[in-house]
């Protein structure tokens, strides 16, 4: 009878351990060095075939990504952190050429500059370039799928950008 007492007890003290050891961690492993607000500037176009809109829709997203992985709070300028960035790269190149030299595909390429300011670490601050891709048809035309791959792309970069900023790895 008495062992099972010092099992169970045992048992007990395992679980409780880990729920405990369970809380110290941050939501997806985000390390905000103890800020609680970020912000994103919009991103300004340095190439001249991306759209605003998708330049847009590639600030959005990496606010979304930002709100949906830590705790931090979006504020409109000057967070603890901060990101700010330029659409660099926006190209489109045929790939899967066939027999006859037609493409099968085209791959419209994003490239982001990014600027990322820890205003509480500046040693993790950073001045670096993210690029991601996406295959279309080509008898498609860009227009009829650019909000797709731009979303595609967008949480691509955004994942890229949250695991240099905040990624605890």
């Amino acid at each position: 009878m008495m062992g099972h007492v010092h099992v169970r007890l045992l048992w007990m003290g395992t679980v409780l351990l880990f729920l405990v050891g369970c809380g110290v961690y941050s939501p997806y492993g985000a390390q905000t060095s103890g800020a609680s607000t970020y912000s994103v500037d919009a991103f300004e176009m340095l190439t001249p075939l991306a759209t605003a809109s998708s330049a847009l829709a590639l600030a959005e997203e990496l606010r979304d990504r930002m709100q949906r992985q830590s705790t931090l709070r979006l504020v409109d300028a000057e967070g603890e952190l901060q990101f700010s960035g330029e659409l660099i790269t926006w190209e489109i190149t045929p790939v899967n050429v066939q027999g006859d030299e037609t493409a099968a595909a085209n791959r419209l390429t994003i490239g982001l500059r990014i600027h990322y300011e820890n205003t509480l670490d500046p040693e993790l601050s950073f001045d670096r370039t993210f690029t991601r891709f996406a295959d279309y048809t080509s008898d498609l035309d860009l227009l009829q799928v650019e909000d797709d791959l731009v979303a595609d792309i967008g949480a691509q970069l955004s994942q890229d950008v949250f695991n240099a900023s905040l990624g605890n790895w």
